[in-house]
């Protein structure tokens, strides 16, 4: 699984942080996500899918 996000429609809400820190950070120029990891492992698909399902501006998605 690859983490794809929109720079796009990121609006920096930051949920996708919460849910997943060791995934996410918020860039500090812009306040929009940044992927710091975007080909999570096993253990961490579940925590991914939270971070996807709490982005309020769909600006992330999970892609095989």
């Amino acid at each position: 699984m690859r983490i794809h996000l929109n720079l796009e429609e990121c609006l920096g809400y930051g949920n996708c942080v919460v849910e997943a820190p060791d995934l996410f950070d918020l860039d500090e120029d812009t306040n929009k996500a940044i992927v710091l990891i975007e080909n999570p492992d096993d253990g961490q698909l579940e925590e991914a899918r939270a971070a996807v399902r709490s982005c309020p501006a769909a600006a992330l998605r999970l892609e095989r």
